[in-house]
């Protein structure tokens, strides 16, 4: 290979680096902020600036640009041992949900803001966890959630980041806990169902009662109803037998007084009357008559009697 040859491909592969050389300065030159990011441009490794999403340019070997995310990113946490207040370990696991606010606080107050927000969940569950009972720490997640993220908030409004919310994934006892627990509710079921089986057989014995004494107050005042309306039969029937009897005995007295009955003829009614009396089944008879007036009577039938002829012995010729 003569010395042509060899100072030609010199030239090209100078020609390769430097294409490479402009192209790498290129890149560095020109930045493209996505949109939900901003670029932190340091110069020197001093703050610069912050650029907005879009088109960035900066000088090359003295600036850099740092692409910081300020969308909300959710952090699973791991899981870990906690625990409470009674002493019972508990396996707890919680997503953090974050968002960068101001990206020069985040890249320049914290080395690492990913795993010191991690750190800080882990230490903020720890405490909030074991100020808490089993069955409080079971039964209030939402307190969980408003004290870890106050004491992580007290933190991390310093680095340039906010805690959006904070959510409990799980927080699971020890089996033999668990065992309890469902013993527990079972005998609570249990309890619960016996006491509403008591309180449907007080029900139903209310309800038995109540219908006996509305039925026994229909009765009575059924009875009460028959015998008013019996009372009333029996007042109206007196009425019309007094009735009947007042009319009788008008009707008769209106036919003695028309007819001027004689004293003999009363007189014979009166021993007709007694004649009745005598054959009642009393044993005992009262002549509801005076003596003197029966003996008037009975003169009076004498004398009458006796002027009447016999046949035996008939009046001469």
């Amino acid at each position: 290979m003569d010395s042509a040859a060899i100072a030609g491909i010199v030239v090209l592969i100078l020609i390769i680096l430097i294409i490479v050389f402009a192209l790498n300065l290129l890149r560095s030159v020109v930045n493209l902020v996505q949109q939900g990011s901003v670029g932190v441009v340091k110069r020197l490794g001093e703050f610069r600036g912050i650029h907005d999403p879009g088109l960035v340019l900066i000088m090359p070997f003295i600036d850099a640009i740092v692409m910081v995310d300020m969308r909300e990113f959710p952090r699973p946490g791991d899981r870990q041992e906690v625990i409470t207040k009674d002493n019972v370990v508990v396996a707890v696991n919680a997503t953090i949900f974050t968002q960068v606010v101001d990206a020069k606080q985040a890249l320049f107050s914290i080395a690492n803001f990913d795993v010191a927000i991690d750190a800080l969940a882990r230490t903020a569950l720890r405490s909030v966890i074991g100020t808490l009972s089993l069955d409080e720490a079971l039964s209030e997640r939402e307190r969980i959630n408003i004290d870890v993220q106050q004491q992580m908030e007290a933190v991390t409004d310093k680095w340039g980041i906010r805690i959006n919310r904070i959510e409990i994934v799980e927080i699971t006892p020890p089996p033999q806990i668990l065992q309890a627990l469902a013993l527990q509710k079972q005998a609570d079921q249990e309890k619960r169902a016996k006491i509403l089986q008591s309180e449907g057989l007080q029900q139903s014995a209310v309800n038995v009662a109540d219908g006996n004494r509305q039925a026994a107050i229909k009765t009575a005042e059924g009875e009460r109803q028959s015998a008013i309306l019996r009372a009333e039969g029996n007042r109206q029937a007196a009425i019309l037998e007094a009735e009947g009897r007042a009319q009788a005995i008008a009707t008769v007295y209106t036919a003695i007084t028309t007819a001027n009955p004689s004293p003999t003829l009363v007189a014979i009614l009166q021993l007709d009357t007694l004649s009745k009396f005598a054959t009642s089944p009393n044993a005992k008879l009262i002549i509801p008559v005076e003596s003197s007036a029966l003996l008037g009577a009975a003169a009076a039938i004498r004398s009458v009697l006796g002027d009447v002829p016999t046949d035996s012995n008939p009046p001469a010729a």
